[in-house]
């Protein structure tokens, strides 16, 4: 059953067209991988399935409703984490995390709290103001933000750019047990080909706001692998053209 539906999406920043046209869904319990360099448009796509950027055209649905007439609703069952999201900054983890929770009006606040923080490996940290943390530290926190409402529906924003690999490799592997257990479905972008291979069911590949293959990660990988071509060119220096 799809969870979320996008169908002609579109943004533009005066006559830039950063998203262009996109249509994809994602289905209960998936891991779909947003793949693509930097400045694909991946981030302005996560934006407008927040509900934080409107669309130029183009409709976002989850749960069979629209964004734009439902999104209060929605967003209790949806939430993220983005490198680019700054949590208040003199506020500690503890208190970082139980504002959170009042937000979402969560019962078990208390436990749900002390949860997180152990299964982000920030019970050193909880007193800690946000100002004083490292890049990664505040990617953990970001985290286990995204995780006090028990969303049905995540949405990552290259969750672990700022983490050492075995902090990431920790992440992923956390990631795909919850999913597995409590059957939600995510949103994960990258530009690491080797991440979403390990991590995603499916792969959206997108490139200058447009979608370029959308498929499993073993055959998108395969379809990168014979897009670059290394050339020898008279001057004895190897050139790498992309051809897709």
């Amino acid at each position: 059953m799809d969870i979320l539906t996008v169908k002609n999406l579109t943004k533009k920043f005066g006559k830039f067209t950063a998203v262009n046209n996109i249509s994809f869904s994602l289905r209960e319990g998936e891991i779909l991988g947003l793949l693509g360099p930097n400045g694909a448009g991946k981030t302005t796509t996560i934006q407008m399935l927040l509900g934080v950027l409107t669309p130029t055209q183009g409709e976002v649905k989850y749960f069979n409703k629209s964004l734009q007439d439902n999104r209060e609703e929605i967003l209790e069952k949806v939430n993220f984490s983005s490198t680019y999201t700054q949590l208040p900054w003199l506020l500690t983890v503890e208190e970082n995390l139980t504002y959170t929770s009042y937000l979402y009006k969560i019962k078990d606040r208390k436990q749900r709290v002390k949860k997180l923080i152990e299964a982000f490996r920030l019970k050193k940290l909880i007193k800690e103001q946000m100002k004083e943390l490292s890049s990664g530290e505040v990617t953990r926190v970001n985290l286990a933000k995204a995780f006090i409402n028990y969303p049905k529906v995540l949405l990552l924003d290259e969750p672990t750019a700022s983490l050492d690999p075995e902090t990431s490799d920790y992440i992923r592997k956390f990631l795909i047990k919850e999913r597995n257990q409590f059957n939600f479905s995510i949103i994960w972008t990258s530009h690491n080909m080797a991440e979403v291979e390990e991590v995603c069911d499916r792969v959206v590949f997108i490139n200058h706001g447009k979608i370029i293959a959308d498929d499993t990660p073993e055959k998108l990988a395969k379809t990168i692998e014979v897009c670059h071509v290394v050339l020898n060119v008279p001057d004895g220096l190897k050139r790498t053209v992309e051809i897709c």
